[in-house]
């Protein structure tokens, strides 16, 4: 059987996370108890606070995609509105603590803008078209193409001269 590497506590544990945070307790102690780190604990909790124990099982360590409304609804809530980031993520269906923090950042610094999709790839060139060659150049690249040619055949014939080829 095949492990998936992405997610790396199996389900046993994240189990019996969601069964002590049933019972009251709190991410340093279940962290303790399953000897796991307390930060992913720490996120586990909160996807149980927001999502329930169905969402903690479900994990399988894809990356979600949010649309820009998401984003923009999200952040603004929790940076203009002042809700919490749990009750935010709970809210707007946000499965990750990170994105949420990343977004917010981005919202204080450059407004909804700030959280438009970046165009993929590369980016094309400078947008001015190559200049066309001079004669002068076009004559110049074609005498340099011609040397190139009889050194090889120089080359050629003296290595044909020595009964190398």
């Amino acid at each position: 059987m095949r492990t998936d590497l992405r997610v790396k506590h199996d389900i046993d544990a994240r189990k019996k996370a969601a069964e002590l945070f049933g019972k009251g307790r709190g991410f340093e102690s279940v962290a303790k108890e399953l000897s796991i780190p307390r930060n992913t604990v720490r996120k586990w909790q909160q996807i149980w606070k927001a999502f329930g124990s169905e969402a903690l099982l479900s994990m399988d360590g894809k990356q979600a995609r949010y649309t820009y409304g998401q984003k923009v609804a999200a952040a603004r809530a929790v940076v203009e509105d002042g809700m919490s980031k749990s009750d935010a993520m709970a809210r707007y269906g946000i499965m990750s603590l990170a994105p949420l923090e990343k977004w917010c950042r981005a919202y204080r610094e450059g407004g909804a803008e700030a959280l438009r999709p970046k165009p993929k790839g590369r980016p094309r060139g400078s947008g001015a078209a190559a200049r066309p060659l001079t004669r002068e150049q076009q004559l110049e690249r074609r005498v340099q193409q011609l040397e190139a040619e009889v050194a090889y055949l120089k080359k050629l014939r003296s290595l044909a001269g020595r009964g190398r080829i």
